[in-house]
């Protein structure tokens, strides 16, 4: 890896150090699960000398991550794993205050984004620690050199765990992947109240829409769907599901939502909200059905679920209405809103997950590159899950954080549930 990648990375601007320090102190309060293993990983360096590429949405929550990794012996170098959601003042303090080469700037086109990728790759990476599965792609398909170096890699994302799962069954993955998305310290929070909570934040900051009395129309209903649907209700709106699944569509009725197709929930919504992880959710034949102002968005990771060239093909004009929303004034005199070019509002228009919630995330994202490394060569080249036993440590420090106990088992109880004889 070149000397300047090691000294500088790539960032906007270095001179927002000092603000991107602050906000990187500011995380690190609300995070004290990470808090309290980085204090054991410093003590015993079990990532000593380990080099990793991570490729995760550059924040103030994932700059206390990369911090932990480094004081646990690592190597680390940065990239984002999606053009709008850098914080350039966070990418600048990495660099400047933290000496983490970091390669990225938001508002980034494709090629640069790419070059920060391959930027990263170029640390000859041992880990590979990724959000969308973009780092692992890569370097599958055009830095094979790469893999016979890797020990393993962790994703963070329901879109990337599809992709690395599609991998493994095709036989393309060569290496181990930890889902760190499906632990349940992780899916249950992150992505129900975290993406619930960022998501709605996003929408409001770009358009100070009231949410109260709209029509919302939620695409998807698993986690990241309940979580955004519970939110929107809790500000008064009206909410719709569309979904493809029956269990989760009955869920969704149970939870006291109305479930439709999108095709006639494009009729009557207001503002459109993608969290399904597929492409062209929202295509053609529902943009002709929408109503004037309608405000679509996306949660999901890539920017496909809202099929965009469709809509610019559909319109004869667009123009900016506000940061981060996109006119499309459509040729029957209609107008459409898209919010943050279809990618992750949470993260374009605002500032991602609280820091409580990734607390619990990048708490499984360090204790499962330390399961990693301990167990180098003895894992196949398949998707895992997260470890149940780091599961239950990470839930059992959350709620020491919290000042909250919990009961246990007397042996009588542990005695009765591990037998069968006792009955009515």
């Amino acid at each position: 890896m070149p000397t300047a990648h090691r000294l500088t990375g790539d960032v906007k601007d270095l001179a927002l150090a000092d603000q991107g320090k602050r906000k990187i102190e500011w995380a690190n309060q609300q995070m004290p699960v990470l808090q309290m293993i980085r204090k054991r990983l410093i003590s015993e360096q079990p990532l000593k000398r380990v080099r990793i590429a991570a490729c995760l949405h550059v924040t103030s929550e994932t700059a206390n991550l990369a911090v932990t990794l480094r004081d646990a012996g690592a190597d680390v170098v940065l990239c984002a794993s999606n053009p709008l959601s850098t914080q350039d003042e966070v990418a600048a303090s990495l660099v400047k205050d933290y000496s983490i080469p970091t390669f990225a700037i938001k508002g980034e086109d494709n090629s640069t984004y790419y070059a920060h990728l391959n930027a990263a790759l170029d640390h000859k990476p041992q880990i590979t620690m990724d959000d969308g599965a973009d780092l692992v792609t890569t370097l599958l398909t055009k830095r094979t050199d790469l893999v016979p170096g890797v020990i393993g890699g962790t994703e963070e994302t329901t879109t990337g765990v599809i992709r690395l799962r599609a991998m493994a069954k095709d036989g393309t993955l060569k290496y181990p992947v930890i889902a760190v998305n499906d632990a349940l310290t992780k899916h249950m929070f992150d992505n129900r109240y975290g993406t619930g909570q960022s998501t709605i934040d996003g929408i409001l900051r770009a358009t100070n829409l009231l949410l109260a009395g709209l029509r919302v129309v939620v695409a998807g209903y698993g986690w990241c769907g309940r979580g955004v649907a519970m939110r929107a209700k809790g500000l008064g709106a009206d909410v719709i599901v569309t979904e493809i699944s029956p269990l989760r569509a009955l869920e969704a009725v149970m939870d006291g939502f109305r479930v439709m197709p999108m095709v006639d929930a494009a009729k009557i919504g207001d503002i459109f909200i993608t969290v399904t992880g597929n492409k062209s959710v929202i295509s053609a034949e529902h943009f002709d059905k929408m109503k004037d102002g309608a405000v679509l968005c996306n949660s999901g990771h890539f920017n496909v679920e809202i099929d965009i060239p469709a809509l610019e093909k559909l319109s004869n004009a667009r123009r900016p209405a506000r940061p981060f929303v996109e006119e499309y004034a459509m040729r029957d005199g209609r107008k459409i809103y898209l919010l943050g070019d279809g990618r992750l509002i949470n993260l374009a228009a605002a500032e991602g997950h609280p820091a409580a919630v990734m607390d619990m995330s990048f708490a499984n994202q360090a204790l499962s590159v330390e399961y990693l490394l301990k167990n180098a060569g003895q894992l196949e080249k398949q998707v895992y899950p997260v470890p149940e036993p780091i599961d239950r440590q990470i839930a059992k420090l959350k709620l020491e954080t919290m000042g909250i106990q919990v009961d246990k088992l007397t042996p009588e109880q542990e005695q009765y549930l591990a037998s069968w004889s006792e009955g009515t």
